[in-house]
C-alpha cells in the first residue's frame, strides 16, 4: 500500500476495519476472562510488531526510520493501543462486548468536536443534529439501570470514554504527523511501541503473567486471530486509510463495529440486547450517520435560498 488512492486497496481497508474490526470485542471478551488485561494487549500489539518487522525484512523493505518518526510511531501507538484499546480490554471485565462497541462508536462525534478544536474546522449543521443525536443516544445507553447497576460498570464507562477520547485525537495526530512512508512498518513500529508500553503497565499493576501453551483453547484461538487479522491486518488498513481518506470519513467504522460486536457477543457470549440499548443503538448511529454526510438540512437550504433572494431583489 502507498499513499495513493487505490480503489481497491480502499475498499478491502474498510471491509477490515468495519468487520474484523467488529469481531475483536467478542475476541478480547473471551481472552480477558482467563488472562490480566495488559498482559494480553501487550502480548498481543508486542507480537503482532515482531511479526511484522520479520514480514517486512522478507518483502525486502527497510525498517530504518528517522528519529523523529520513531518518536511519532510511540506517541500514536501510546494514544491508539496502549491507552485506547489496552484500556478498553481491562474495563471489558465489567462491561459488554456490544455494550463497549456502541460507546466506542461515539468516536465521529468526538472527533467533530476535536477537528473544530485544534483545527478550526466549521461544524455544519448537518452535523450538529448529528451530535445531539449522538448525545442522546449515549446518555439512553449508559442510563441504564442494568449497566450502572453492576460492580464498577460505571468506572469501566468511564474508562471507555478516555480511550475513545485518546483514539480520536490519534485520528488526528496521525493525520499529519511524520511517520514511516510504508504504511506496514508504520503499523509494526506502533504495535511493538504500544506491546512494551502495556508490558510495563502490566509490571506496574502487578498482573500475573502465564505461558500461552497454559492458556485454554478458546484463549489461544482468541489471541491468535487478534494478532493475525485484529492487529496486523485490520491495523494497518486503518493507518493506511488515515493517509488517503479524512479522518472523519475513517471514522465511519463506528457504523457497523457495534452492529457486529453486539451481534457476535449476543450469539456466542449469551449478552442481552435491551430494547433501550437497541433504541440507543438506533440513535446513535443514526447520529453518526449525520456527522458524515454531506447533505444539507432541507429547512435551512430553503431559508438561506430565500434569504439569498430577498437581499438581492432589495
Amino acid at each position: 500500500m502507498g499513499t495513493t488512492k487505490n480503489p481497491f486497496f480502499i475498499v478491502l481497508a474498510f471491509f477490515s476495519i468495519y468487520v474484523i474490526w467488529g469481531s475483536t470485542y467478542l475476541l478480547n471478551k473471551i481472552a480477558v476472562t482467563e488472562l490480566p488485561p495488559f498482559m494480553l494487549a501487550s502480548i498481543r500489539f508486542a507480537t503482532a510488531g515482531l511479526l511484522i518487522f520479520g514480514i517486512s525484512r522478507a518483502m525486502g523493505k527497510r525498517l530504518r526510520i528517522t528519529r523523529a518518526q520513531f518518536f511519532n510511531t510511540a506517541i500514536a501507538g501510546f494514544l491508539f493501543l496502549a491507552f485506547g484499546n489496552g484500556v478498553v480490554v481491562w474495563a471489558l471485565r465489567y462491561v459488554d462486548s456490544g455494550f463497549a462497541a456502541l460507546v466506542i462508536s461515539a468516536q465521529p462525534l468526538v472527533v467533530l468536536v476535536f477537528m473544530r478544536i485544534f483545527e478550526g474546522k466549521k461544524i455544519l449543521p448537518m452535523s450538529m443534529v448529528g451530535v445531539a443525536l449522538g448525545l442522546t443516544g449515549i446518555y439512553l445507553l449508559v442510563s441504564q439501570k442494568q449497566v450502572t447497576s453492576e460492580e464498577k460498570s460505571v468506572l469501566g464507562i468511564i474508562m471507555i470514554f478516555c480511550c475513545l477520547l485518546s483514539w480520536s485525537y490519534g485520528s488526528l495526530f496521525v493525520g499529519k504527523a511524520n511517520l514511516p512512508t510504508n504504511h506496514f512498518v508504520n503499523t509494526g513500529y506502533q504495535m511493538f511501541a504500544a506491546g512494551i508500553i502495556l508490558a510495563i503497565a502490566s509490571l506496574a499493576f502487578n498482573e500475573p503473567w502465564s505461558s500461552p501453551f497454559n492458556w485454554s483453547t478458546q484463549v489461544q484461538y482468541s489471541m491468535l486471530l487478534l494478532i493475525i487479522f485484529g492487529s496486523i491486518v485490520a491495523f494497518t488498513a486503518f493507518n493506511y486509510l488515515l493517509k488517503v481518506i479524512s479522518p472523519e470519513k475513517v471514522a465511519t467504522s463506528t457504523y457497523v463495529n457495534p452492529v457486529i460486536a453486539m451481534i457476535l457477543g449476543w450469539f456466542f457470549l449469551d449478552e442481552q440486547i435491551t430494547s433501550q440499548s437497541a433504541i440507543a443503538a438506533a440513535v446513535l448511529l443514526t447520529g453518526v450517520y449525520f456527522i458524515n454526510t454531506k447533505k444539507k438540512l432541507m429547512v435551512l437550504s430553503r431559508f438561506t435560498s430565500k434569504a439569498s433572494t430577498f437581499l438581492k431583489k432589495n
